[in-house]
């Protein structure tokens, strides 16, 4: 039951092939079974198991939708009512929300189960997985090796089969990028697509909820599910949702697809470059063609993240003060003290650098100079790709430099760490939709193809990745130590 995909899981639990209930219990042994991989941070077998038997009763009375009794886990970013949401942090540990998130309200109205809360670097600031308070996250195709980040346990937990689909989020890449690590599909869709209600914010300006499941086709089920205008998010936009199920299997014949010049260099590692030739090979077979294109300014998109984002976090965990919610230091002698402690005993070292380089950089004599320079580059980089999209429907790439790095490779190294986002950063920047797909192996780690396309295109994209993946069989591929 653990290797099948929504769509199979949907048609099982129809033909009463096995119940919601059974499924489930399946999933939570195999969780249990997982230490070594640390995926999740929380698991609650006790409700999933009767959010299925209430799915199963449904299903008995005539109910019927795609994800009814389907199990899946969230990012521990999205608060759950009732369910500890601690955003990987000492500082949320024992936060328990009294509301759910939008993305929680809506998958549990489409009859999903949630089966837990999944592992993330601490207020989703990292590209590995290891800035989690409750221990790094392992890639289960080695496990010595990271599953990439924020939102690797996520990646993780559909990478082991541990269930088929989980929730995401991706301020520079953290879904796109895990889910190339662990050989899974990730789609991020466009910046107000999907409701940052009960999200918890790190760059508000960059967020954006999304889907890791094995295929593009069970992406496209659950993000019908949870996309849509929400009033509660004043960065919601309020546009009609695509149907992306019903144009998964046309034809891509004559789609005009972009390659950066500026994708396709020293960053990129030979091997990487060689699976994406051979994935670009089997998109031309498909009829797709392919134009190369220029983003001129692609280079400058990493130091322009990192003024933008750690500025938005700067004031985003702002509220995190020892006074309302959250960690709070023991016998403060008085208010001065018990913000800095409980900030400083509260907060992890990532989470520390990042507030204190966004303080700096939204100083008073520093303002212009970085913030404001910074918001202009972020312009040009979405004007290099609007006149892209004058000319190509799509623009393919890398997902990531080079496969999974060792876990503790990169962790003394800030700056090494933050060029792993190089490719996946310009389309948070801009706004874009973008989706991973795996294109292959190099020394037995999957390695992604990233599409990014125009705004609110997830439809299309969802097609490509579709359609390149009846023709290939990478995304089945798992890794050795599933049975």
């Amino acid at each position: 039951m653990h290797k099948q995909t929504i769509a199979t899981i949907r048609k099982n639990l129809v033909n009463g092939e096995y119940s919601s209930v059974e499924i489930c219990q399946h999933l939570l042994n195999r969780i249990a079974a997982s230490s070594n991989i640390n995926a999740f941070i929380d698991v609650n077998p006790e409700l999933a198991l009767a959010a299925a038997a209430t799915a199963d009763e449904q299903r008995s009375a005539g109910v019927d939708h795609p994800l009814l009794g389907v199990p899946m886990a969230h990012k521990d970013i999205f608060c759950t009512n009732g369910v500890r949401t601690s955003c990987g942090s000492k500082m949320l540990e024992n936060f328990i929300p009294p509301y759910d998130a939008t993305v929680v309200e809506k998958l549990a109205a489409a009859g999903m189960v949630c089966l837990g809360k999944t592992n993330m670097d601490e207020f989703a600031m990292g590209s590995s997985n290891e800035n989690s308070y409750f221990g790094p996250v392992a890639n289960p195709w080695d496990t010595t090796r990271v599953p990439g980040g924020s939102s690797g346990g996520s990646a993780a937990a559909v990478a082991a089969r541990l269930v088929p689909v989980t929730t995401g989020t991706d301020t520079g890449g953290s879904i796109r990028q895990p889910a190339a690590f662990c050989g899974i599909t990730g789609i991020k869709p466009t910046y107000g697509r999907i409701s940052r209600y009960g999200m918890i914010a790190f760059a508000s300006s960059l967020d954006q909820g999304g889907v890791f499941a094995t295929t593009a086709e069970d992406c496209a089920l659950v993000l019908q599910a949870m996309a849509g205008f929400d009033e509660r998010d004043s960065t919601s936009i309020e546009q009609p949702v695509d149907d992306y199920s019903a144009g998964l299997n046309d034809s891509i014949k004559g789609l005009k697809v972009g390659l950066p010049k500026q994708y396709f260099g020293s960053d990129l590692a030979a091997p990487i470059a060689d699976n994406l030739q051979l994935a670009i090979k089997e998109l031309e077979k498909l009829g797709a063609e392919f134009v190369e294109i220029e983003l001129k300014n692609q280079h400058l998109s990493v130091p322009a993240y990192y003024v933008v984002a750690p500025a938005e976090c700067s004031s985003n965990l702002s509220r995190f003060d020892g006074v309302r919610y959250g960690y709070r230091c023991e016998d403060p002698v008085d208010l001065e003290d018990l913000y800095k402690r409980s900030r400083g005993e509260g907060f992890g070292r990532e989470v520390k650098r990042r507030i204190l380089m966004g303080a700096y950089v939204l100083s008073a004599g520093y303002y212009d100079a970085y913030y404001i320079k910074a918001q202009k580059i972020r312009n040009l980089i979405s004007q290099d790709f609007s006149n892209a999209f004058s000319e190509v429907d799509l623009i393919l790439g890398p997902t990531t430099p080079t496969p999974a790095f060792k876990l503790g490779e990169k962790s003394d190294d800030p700056v090494a760490m933050y060029l792993n986002d190089i490719f996946t950063i310009p389309a948070n920047l801009a706004g874009l939709p973008g989706i991973s797909v795996p294109c292959g192996l190099v020394d037995n780690l999957p390695v992604g193809l990233q599409l990014v396309g125009n705004y609110f295109k997830e439809a299309q994209l969802l097609n490509v990745a579709h359609q390149f993946q009846q023709a290939t069989d990478w995304h089945t591929k798992m890794p050795a130590s599933i049975t």
